[in-house]
Parts: structure tokens; sequence; C-alpha cells
């Protein structure tokens, strides 16, 4: 595939992580962050949609951190990736964990097309890293079907962001590779809030999560100022 022809596709961005994909199951290596995440990420979206039965698109999947946690609260999961590497680790840790999932090397674009209709679409600590955020969320609301849920995380744009997400955990205490960040790619919660109604999506509820580097620890708050998650709707005759 060339992703440099694929809209949403950001080739630096890609390869960043695909030099990391054989560290992605290590809780204690460079996706510990992710690993604390999940959890509370994953019962935010079960407590906010009917995930038994449910066809779910994991969007940017990595090596199935989400997938997994989803499946095994009993969604139907499609896991997509342009990263080969890791989608490479998401199929050989499913299979290790007798979990059936779903894992494409594909675009989300190129999915959109096909008019798939997924009951939940997931996009989680992503959208900071696509070339064009506010049309890939257009193309999240074309994955999911009328009224099922769009569910997003990503990093506020503010200098507490810049201090704590960039300097405190890439330089400071090192808990994510250098350089996996950029400040001008930080999306704020209004701003989300415009792409979404642009696309035809309503926004339900926004949530901080937070992550205690000191204590080891994430859950989730009402402060949006660093990581945040939000929950929107695609209208049921959009």
């Amino acid at each position: 595939m060339n992703t440099a022809q694929v809209p949403s596709a950001d080739p630096a961005e890609i390869a960043k992580f695909e030099a990391l994909a054989h560290r992605f199951w290590d809780a204690n290596g460079e996706f510990k962050p992710l690993h604390r995440l999940n959890p509370v990420r994953s019962e935010y979206i079960a407590s906010r949609s009917e995930l038994t039965g449910a066809r779910v698109l994991d969007v940017g999947c990595g090596g199935g951190l989400l997938a997994e946690a989803l499946v095994r609260k009993g969604a139907l999961v499609t896991g997509i990736d342009l990263a080969p590497a890791m989608i490479d680790t998401a199929r050989l840790h499913a299979a290790e964990s007798n979990l059936n999932i779903d894992y494409r090397l594909l675009d989300a674009t190129q999915l959109a097309a096909t008019n798939p209709d997924f009951d939940v679409v997931c996009c989680m600590e992503m959208l900071e890293h696509v070339a064009d955020p506010q049309a890939f969320v257009a193309v999240l609301r074309r994955l999911v079907r009328p009224g099922g849920s769009v569910f997003v995380s990503t990093l506020n744009r503010n200098l507490k962001s810049f201090m704590l997400a960039i300097v405190g955990a890439e330089y400071v205490l090192r808990l994510l590779p250098r350089g996996t960040h950029e400040y001008e790619r930080f999306i704020r919660p209004a701003e989300l809030a415009g792409y979404a109604r642009a696309a035809g999506l309503l926004l339900q509820h926004t949530g901080g999560l937070h992550y205690d580097p000191f204590n080891d620890q994430c859950r989730l708050t009402s402060d949006l100022s660093v990581n945040y998650i939000a929950h929107l709707v695609r209208g049921s005759t959009a």
C-alpha cells in the first residue's frame, strides 16, 4: 500500500509506531501509559454503548490493546492500521490469547468507501497523528451506522498539555519515546466538537483521562486539560 496517496495517512507518523511494534505488549515499556489508560478507555466505551454482539471498528488499532479488551466485553471487533508490523503483532497476540479479531492492513478512508455501518467506531490516541484531523472525523462518521457511536481520545492543546504530555512524559519521566507527539497537532475539545458538527456527529459527552505516573494509575475525570475522551453519535437519519 502506498500510504503517501491515502488522505488520512502521514508516513512519518506511521514510521514512529512501526519501529516500536515489537515492544507493544511490554506493559512496562514504551507503551506503558497506553496499558494503564486502556482499562479506563474500554470501560468508558462499555458504559456508553452496548457491546455484546456489536460490530466494533478500532481505527488505528496498533498492536491490539483496545481491540482485545472490547472482544472480552462481547464485541465483534475489526481492527485496522497502516503499520504492517503493528498488524502482525496484533494478529500474533490475539492468536496466543485465543481471541477472534479481524485485523486488516487498511486505511479508514478505503474502508469507509464500502459503507460498512459499524455499530461502534473507536479512534484512540490517533487523531493527533493524522494529516487532516477534520477530514478524518468525517471519515469516522461514514464508518458508523446511523444512531451508532464514535469514541475518540486525543490530547488538548495548551501549556499544561505541552508540559505534561511532551516535556514531562517524553523528556523528564521518559514514559514515551522522544518525538512521539508534536504539540501543533494537539486538538482542543472545542475544535473536536466543531469537526464533529461539520461531519454530522453529535457530541454526547467528554471526559478527562488522567494518568498519574507516580502512582501508576489512570482514572476518568472532568478535567479535559491534557488527555480526554469524547463520545459522539451519528444522527439516526444522518
